[in-house]
């Protein structure tokens, strides 16, 4: 064998256009055979051989807006490497093989109806209604929302309404979704819903400020609860409560679950219940809900339901709906290009991104950033992709602390955390991504020491150099942006130029927690920080502290430990 490859070895350098013309004689045979395969048409493959991840792409979880139960987080997550089906689902696995055969027909009329006709083979599960006029002002779905500007589907964003039982899924832009019990907008032509799906090319997924909406068919009627409902605490009624909480209905039969689904249907996001009467409206100057009382004054058991407080007519127990509150939401780059530059400057593991998410909302202009970070761009920091000078962005995010990069700013706003906290927050998000965790594995190894030695020091650097070279500095520290929102936003936003709107800061505090706040550190079985690096911190905290009150600013809060 091997003397007849030597043999062909010497024959072909002798004649090499031999040579060529057999390789192009077999890569054409081969291309013969491929084009054929291609036509014959794809092989049958049943809905359990495709699994969960049918023209969707891998299982992500939903990082949308979480959602609380009474007094303890509820994230609905997906199952990992499938997909999480609530009671509502009933299809079959021959509707699921059958789910992205339709082709492309080349024109946006033959791409709406190949959709439509896709939706009527999954009307067990949902029927597709309309294309529906959207309003960035004023939603045509009012319910929670989330955007995936890389992975969204028709099924995902369907399964995510449908498990927090909302009635209609709509789907907006290719990659944004909208959940809510009415539809309260004007049909608009199935033309217009012309944009592919990010994360599934052969559906469609609404167009530029148009909806493909979907009733969702709940498989049975418990399924039709409003979700759950986040409580707000006690407080003494408004003086004119009819202005403040308009709409409002007796209840001789009170209990929690009605109101709250009352002021659902309504669409209001608050839901106040005041003994016998249930109260709806909106976070306003006239009822800030900055104001708790004691929640023995609300502990008034409910008509209808023996184990629940249903307030008085002196004190309301007020619950947030899943009514989303759009006064806050509607965000746009800024109209003309900012003439100066604003830095949003933070050690990384401070909170940058979640001070972003609070920024956009009190402002409604999107933020920039230094660097470029995809995940952020497809979750929905549209100012992402935008080049930091561009001036279309109200700040921009940086991590960096050098004079020559400090100096290109006009102004910052610098935020500061634990370094405790911060330094934790970082690691998570460097072996975690930005809302994971480190596995136990990375901080009992050598990543976890090293990454301290370099860090930490960082942390009191970037502060310093911050304080020296920066021209025009608002310090914010992170625990007092979680303790006061407000008042701490309303300085931010005040630093940038914006008049704050009262009303959308109340807003905000409704929505507070965006897609990127991870819900409180995982608790480790031990302390990750050795005596030598509580000693060593400690004297960053110390020098940062000094440097804080020479500048006659507050020293740091009184929770960086040990001091």
């Amino acid at each position: 064998m091997a003397k007849l490859l030597v043999k062909l070895q010497r024959y072909f350098r002798r004649k090499p256009v031999r040579f060529f013309t057999l390789l192009a004689l077999y890569l054409a045979a081969g291309s013969l055979v491929f084009l054929h395969s291609g036509f014959a048409g794809e092989p049958t493959v049943t809905g359990s051989q495709r699994g969960s991840g049918a023209g969707e792409g891998p299982g992500v979880p939903y990082l949308g807006v979480m959602q609380l139960s009474r007094g303890f987080k509820a994230a609905a997550t997906m199952q990992e490497g499938g997909r999480r089906h609530g009671p509502w689902f009933k299809s079959t696995s021959k509707e699921l093989a059958e789910r992205g055969k339709a082709g492309d027909y080349g024109s946006t009329r033959s791409r709406a109806l190949r959709g439509r006709s896709g939706r009527e083979k999954e009307e067990d599960r949902a029927r597709y209604i309309g294309c529906y006029v959207d309003n960035t002002r004023r939603r045509t779905l009012r319910g929670v929302s989330f955007f995936d500007y890389k992975k969204m589907t028709v099924f995902r964003c369907q399964d995510n309404c449908a498990e927090r039982g909302y009635l209609y899924a709509g789907l907006e832009f290719g990659a944004e979704c909208y959940c809510g019990h009415k539809v309260q907008a004007s049909n608009a032509s199935e033309s217009e819903c012309n944009m592919e799906c990010k994360g599934e090319r052969s559906n469609t997924c609404g167009g530029v400020n148009r909806l493909s909406i979907y009733r969702l068919e709940l498989a049975q009627e418990s399924a039709r609860r409003y979700g759950s409902a986040i409580f707000r605490g006690c407080f003494r009624q408004p003086d004119n409560v009819s202005i403040a909480l308009p709409v409002s209905q007796l209840m001789l039969n009170m209990s929690v679950d009605k109101c709250v689904d009352f002021c659902t249907e309504k669409e209001y996001p608050l839901s106040a219940l005041a003994g016998t009467a249930c109260r709806c409206g909106f976070p306003t100057t006239l009822f800030t809900l900055h104001e708790r009382e004691d929640e023995q004054l609300c502990a008034q058991k409910c008509a209808g339901e023996e184990f629940e407080s249903c307030g008085t007519s002196e004190y309301l127990l007020v619950y947030q709906t899943q009514v989303q509150d759009n006064r806050c939401m509607d965000r746009r780059f800024l109209p003309t290009h900012a003439k100066q530059l604003v830095a949003l400057a933070s050690f990384p593991g401070a909170g940058n991104t979640w001070a972003r998410h609070l920024i956009e909302l009190a402002t409604g202009f999107y933020t920039g950033s230094y660097y470029f970070d995809g995940s952020l761009y497809n979750k929905g920091f549209k100012g992402e992709r935008d080049h930091w000078r561009s001036g279309r962005t109200i700040c921009i995010k940086t991590h960096e602390s050098g004079q020559k990069e400090i100096e290109s700013f006009d102004s910052a706003i610098l935020l500061i955390r634990n370094p405790y906290k911060a330094l934790m927050a970082e690691f998570n998000r460097k072996y975690g991504g930005h809302i994971g965790f480190a596995a136990h594995a990375h901080w009992k190894g050598k990543e976890w020491p090293e990454f301290v030695a370099n860090y930490a020091p960082w942390w009191a650097t970037h502060t310093l150099d911050w304080l020296r070279y920066g021209k025009k500095v608002l310090v914010v520290h992170f625990e007092d942006l979680k303790r006061d929102l407000f008042v701490q936003l309303q300085r931010m936003v005040g630093l940038l130029g914006i008049a704050a709107c009262e009303d959308r800061l109340l807003c905000v505090e409704g929505q507070k927690d965006g897609n990127f706040k991870r819900s409180g550190l995982r608790k480790l079985e031990y302390d990750p920080y050795t005596p030598e690096m509580r000693k060593m911190i400690s004297g960053y905290i110390k020098t940062v502290d000094k440097a804080l009150k020479l500048r006659n600013l507050s020293g740091v809060p009184d929770d960086y430990y040990p001091r």
